[in-house]
């Protein structure tokens, strides 16, 4: 195990690197800030071409976290996690608890959780080793399946979106395009079929795709993301992996409002003031996706006390209906971006927050 640092303006606090033989492990933990508190942020497990696609993947992820945190209003900090592998092939018992060793070896600076290639059940094995692991089951004293507020937390975004763009936080009947079914994307589905919008969606797993027309017969199925974008849709909602939203994307898409689950949607910054010159509503990703971290945010300040609760992290991840139309709305009078005006609300809370807690109170 070694560890580094990385010291630019911006860059983060600490990386951490592992590589356990025995049990196959090569992870990268990515502390971006403590600011707020201890960084909180989920484990991805991934087959990367390379370490260093891996290691710019964690980095940009924890970065990520910070500011998802941040603007939701935890006092948790931003890292992330990657294991290098392919998880149906790589995962064992063996390897998990190997990680949890590794995060353990932190002290506590970095909190854990599930992300893609990881599960509630891969928690739990984490956690025999660990004692700052969230996302474990409900009979391990955890919060369950994030992925349950994350869709929720996307579709009150997506409301807010509605009523800035359209007049009305209704979806009904409006055609929403969904790259990517996964355990976010699934729950989506439900919250707009109950909407009674009008649903395509695309996936590269022809099993998720199965999964859908089994489900949801009403829902149309596409062969591509290229035919999904080429549908006229009125909200597209990318929920696979980062770099959704690229040149040639952005240039051609069709959609009036981009507002989706997937992590660094944007693959190079400028690309919101592209789409907001293009008249393309384009709801910050780590606000949108906020849910599943307040959800798993009210498992960490319970640790050890079965304290989490459903209802009260529902109550809290059906604020970014709320945060998402301020934004908008600051966003219209400041005259840049959603995006931007997103960064600054974060930045001013790290800061601002990072500067109480420097203060030394009397005992």
């Amino acid at each position: 195990m070694s560890t580094d640092s990385h010291f630019a303006p911006g860059g983060p606090e600490q990386i951490v690197y592992c590589h356990d033989e025995p049990s196959g492990l090569r992870a990268i933990i990515a502390i971006h800030s403590t600011a707020l508190g201890p960084s909180l942020g989920g484990t991805r497990f991934y087959p990367y071409a390379s370490e260093a696609a891996a290691l710019e993947d964690v980095l940009n992820l924890a970065r990520g976290m910070a500011y998802k945190n941040a603007l939701a209003g935890l006092d948790l900090g931003g890292g992330k996690a990657v294991i290098i592998g392919d998880p149906a092939k790589d995962k064992s018992e063996a390897l998990l608890r190997a990680y949890g060793r590794f995060v353990q070896s932190l002290h506590g600076r970095y909190l854990t959780a599930c992300d893609v290639g990881t599960y509630v059940a891969d928690m739990d094995v984490v956690a025999r080793e660990c004692a700052y692991v969230t996302g474990r089951s409900p009979e391990n004293g955890g919060a369950g399946d994030s992925s349950i507020l994350t869709a929720f937390g996307v579709y009150q975004a997506m409301r807010a979106c509605a009523r800035d763009r359209w007049g009305a936080d209704e979806l009904t009947g409006r055609r929403v395009g969904i790259a990517g079914i996964g355990k976010v994307g699934r729950h989506l589905i439900g919250h707009l079929t109950e909407e009674r919008a009008e649903i395509v969606v695309t996936d590269v797993n022809a099993g998720a795709l199965d999964w859908v027309r089994a489900h949801h017969p009403e829902v149309r199925v596409v062969g591509s993301t290229e035919e999904l974008l080429a549908v006229d849709l009125d909200v597209y909602a990318p929920c696979a992996l980062g770099g959704a939203l690229d040149d040639a994307v952005v240039e051609t898409l069709r959609a009036a409002v981009v507002c989706g689950a997937a992590n660094n949607q944007l693959a190079h910054p400028g690309l919101d003031k592209i789409l907001a010159e293009r008249g393309v509503l384009y709801a910050p990703d780590y606000l949108v996706n906020a849910g599943g971290v307040i959800q798993v945010g009210d498992e960490a300040a319970h640790l050890g006390d079965g304290g989490f609760s459903f209802e009260r992290a529902k109550a809290r991840a059906a604020r970014i209906y709320d945060t998402t139309l301020e934004i908008l709305r600051r966003s219209k009078s400041d005259g840049v971006p959603p995006a931007a005006t997103a960064d600054r609300l974060a930045e001013e809370r790290m800061r601002d927050v990072s500067r109480l807690r420097g203060i030394l109170l009397p005992g």
